[in-house]
Formats: C-alpha cells, sequence, structure tokens
C-alpha cells in the first residue's frame, strides 16, 4: 500500500476552508433557533423538542451520504458533490426559516413552518459538513491528520465567531432588534440571508480549488484490492465490525452532546432571566439577552480558536482530549455562580477549549483506525454518536427542566456534570492505526 505524502499547509487549509462557510449558517442556526421558536410562542419547556428534528435528519441522512459518497466518483470528485448540493438547499432554507412569522400564517401554521425549515437546515448543512471530514480522511496521512483536523476545527470555529455575532453587528448599525409579536427581528433575518451568501462563496471555492484523488489512485493508497472492491457491507454489517474505538469514543460522544444540546438549548432563556432578569420574550431585555448569547457563543470560538492551536502540542492526545472537557465542565458550572454579563466572558471561554477538542478529536482518532474503503460510511455512522445523544437530550429535556424548577440556568450547570462525565470515560479509549482493512 502506498503512503500518501505530505500535503503543504495550504493544500491541508483548502480542504477544510468551506468548513468557515458551512459553520456559519450552524452558528446562526444554534445560537438563534431557540430565540426564533420562543419569539413565535413556544413554551420554555416544549423549547428542547424543537430540536429533536435536526439530530433525527442527520441520524437518517449522514450515513447514507457517506455511504453514497463512497461508491461515487464525477469529474467533480466523490465527496464534493454532496458538499456542494447540501450547500444549495441550506442557503435556500436560511433565506427563509427565520421569515416563518412573516408571511402571515397563524402561530401553529407558522410553528410548522419553522420546524420543517429547521428540519432541511440541519439535513442541508450537515450534508455539506460531512463531506470535509471524510476529504480529511481520504486525502491526508496519519501523521498530518491531528494537525488537518486542528486547522478544520480553527476554521469552524472561525465561521462559528462571525456567525454569532451577525445580529449583534446589525443591530449595532441601527437594524431593528426587536418585532412584532410572533415575528423575528430584522437583525437576525439579516444574519441569516448574508451567512447564506458566505455559505455559498465557500463552497464554490472548495469545488475549485480541492482536487479529490481519482479511483485508481485512490484505492493505491488506501490498499483496496480488487476483491475488496466487490465486497458489499451494509450498515449492520459494518458496525458489527466497527473497531473498539468507535464505541468508546462515542460514549464520550454521548455526554459531550446532550451537553451541548442544552447550551444551545436553554443560553438564551437562562441569561435572559439571571443577567436581564426577564422571561418575557416579547421584551427588549429579552432580546438584548439574545444578541448577548451570541457575543458569549463568539466568546466560546474565540476559546476554541485558541485551544486548537494548543492542542496539537500535546504529545497524549487522551490527555489534551479530558482536558479539554474538564475545563468545558468547569465553565458550565460557573454559569448559576455569574450575574454579570461581562464575567460570563470566562465561562464561555472554557466552554470553547472544550468545543475544539471535541470538533477535532473524535475524528483524529476514529479515521485512523478504519479503512479507507468504508471511510464514508464509518464517518456517516459515527454521526450517530453526535445526533443519538442530542435527540434522548432533547426528549428528556423538558421533564428535566421540570426536576429543576423551571430555572433554564440549571440545565447548564447540568451541562457541566455532563463534561465532567466524559472527561472520565475518554480513559476507557485505545487507539489503534488500521493497517489492514476491517
Amino acid at each position: 500500500m502506498k503512503v500518501k505524502p505530505d500535503l503543504s499547509f495550504w493544500k491541508l487549509w483548502n480542504i477544510s476552508f468551506g468548513f468557515f462557510g458551512v459553520q456559519i449558517a450552524y452558528a446562526l442556526q444554534n445560537s438563534n433557533i431557540s430565540r426564533i421558536f420562543a419569539t413565535l410562542g413556544a413554551d420554555p419547556h416544549s423549547l428542547s423538542y424543537f430540536w429533536i428534528l435536526p439530530p433525527l435528519a442527520g441520524i437518517l441522512v449522514q450515513p447514507i451520504i457517506g455511504s453514497a459518497s463512497d461508491r461515487t466518483w464525477t469529474r467533480f470528485g466523490r465527496r464534493i458533490p454532496y458538499l456542494f448540493v447540501g450547500s444549495i438547499v441550506a442557503v435556500i432554507v436560511m433565506c427563509l426559516l427565520p421569515n416563518a412569522g412573516s408571511f402571515g400564517m397563524m402561530v401553529s401554521t407558522a410553528m410548522v413552518f419553522g420546524v420543517l425549515s429547521l428540519m432541511f437546515l440541519d439535513t442541508s448543512v450537515n450534508m455539506a459538513m460531512q463531506p470535509f471530514k471524510m476529504l480529511v480522511g481520504d486525502m491526508v496521512n496519519e501523521k498530518q491528520k491531528g494537525l488537518a483536523y486542528s486547522i478544520q476545527s480553527f476554521l469552524c470555529n472561525a465561521g462559528s465567531l462571525v456567525g454569532y455575532l451577525f445580529p449583534f453587528i446589525f443591530t449595532w448599525v441601527g437594524i431593528s432588534n426587536t418585532a412584532d409579536k410572533g415575528t423575528v427581528p430584522d437583525s437576525v433575518i439579516y444574519s441569516f440571508y448574508i451567512g447564506a451568501a458566505v455559505l455559498i462563496a465557500c463552497a464554490v471555492y472548495t469545488s475549485v480549488k480541492v482536487k479529490e484523488m481519482p479511483p485508481k489512485e485512490f484505492e493505491e493508497f488506501h490498499g483496496i484490492t480488487a476483491d475488496e472492491k466487490k465486497e458489499k457491507a451494509d450498515f449492520f454489517s459494518l458496525l458489527k465490525h466497527a473497531p473498539k474505538v468507535f464505541w468508546t469514543v462515542g460514549l464520550v460522544q454521548l455526554f459531550c452532546w446532550a451537553a451541548f444540546m442544552y447550551m444551545w438549548t436553554y443560553t438564551t432563556g437562562a441569561i435572559a432571566d439571571t443577567v436581564w432578569h426577564t422571561t418575557d420574550v416579547q421584551s427588549a431585555g429579552y432580546q438584548e439577552a439574545g444578541n448577548w448569547v451570541g457575543i458569549l457563543f463568539a466568546v466560546q470560538a474565540i476559546g476554541s480558536v485558541l485551544w486548537a492551536i494548543v492542542l496539537p502540542m500535546f504529545s497524549a492526545r487522551k490527555l489534551a482530549y479530558s482536558l479539554s472537557l474538564v475545563l468545558g465542565g468547569i465553565g458550565f458550572l460557573s454559569i448559576s455562580f455569574f450575574d454579570d454579563a461581562y464575567l460570563l466572558f470566562i465561562s464561555y471561554f472554557l466552554i470553547g477549549c472544550a468545543w475544539s477538542a471535541v470538533l477535532a478529536m473524535p475524528f483524529t482518532i476514529l479515521t485512523n483506525s478504519v479503512s479507507g474503503k468504508n471511510m464514508g460510511a464509518y464517518l456517516g455512522l459515527f454521526n450517530g454518536t453526535i445526533c443519538i445523544p442530542q435527540i434522548l437530550a432533547a426528549v428528556i429535556g423538558g421533564g428535566l427542566l421540570h426536576l429543576v424548577g423551571g430555572q433554564q440556568v440549571h440545565m447548564l450547570t447540568l451541562a457541566g456534570v455532563l463534561l465532567l462525565a466524559g472527561a472520565l470515560c475518554v480513559y476507557f479509549i485505545r487507539e489503534t492505526v488500521a493497517h489492514t482493512k476491517p
């Protein structure tokens, strides 16, 4: 089997650059969805249920996209066509979703429209996002994968930073941050429009700059024989023969993604209550809190960017992974002790350290452990370790909120406990390198 050559920094950069645009879309979704549905009239105890559809769509679509792209070849490549189509659909939905309350529909109809738009947005964003992880697995050797995923994490968080700041910036330049009952402020609507434009520009850049390996060259670098090409592996067979690391990293993912689901769902309500002392979603204070959440998530992204630079310096990968989650857990636990908007910068900077590791570490470990032949399928299946925790967290979120007295800030404390549990589970991981094809 031929060894993949080292790639220049800028080739590694180009492979992941489109992630910048995709993550702007993802950041706008994560920081504004609870705000949008609360503005449309959703009850706080029901907010978590609106978050079920996105990961549910992801767990169904991602394995199919991964497996299909493993067996695809066009003159544009094998992964890039899926990236481009996903980006186009995401752009269309980003122009529709924030207008859910502006089409003259009844509240219930607007809510259904918003839910369906959210499902399509998350599906298309994931369809555009997953190929970037596959491109690193396909084109980068084991020695450079840590650096490649750190670059991807850097671009991901840079995109998040931009997406989180958009509503704040538009409000600052004079665009309205309040709106009539049942409609979304223009500051949020324009943020989605600009995010859509950046997303399609980044997708075009990646499509032009990145040249994937032709099938024959890919097979040589990944040691895929003629007999192996004929083998048909269904999802159940792949899971049955998945390396142990697939499951142990998945256990860590269970705690991490449940924690971040609660952050996305409850931060706006928690901060509005503890800092702005309001639970009225139509009030100026609540909408100011919504903008401030974008600032806090931007601080989280800055923490993630800086920590992504530090992570490759650790010689012990599991220590870096575990330490990152501990720092994030401390960040979540500290939120309930701060009622000053600026002190919360400390909390979300620490949370950013965990987010950086969650984006980079699992995929570095996994792609070193599975074969090139089924790389896309395994990454698609591995997306289940991202989606299932979010679905479980969303299903039980409303009940847990009742148990903690309806105080949304307590859900962020729970998120901290979950990250600390994930940090302990890191030490169950035993890393392997796939020299032969499972």
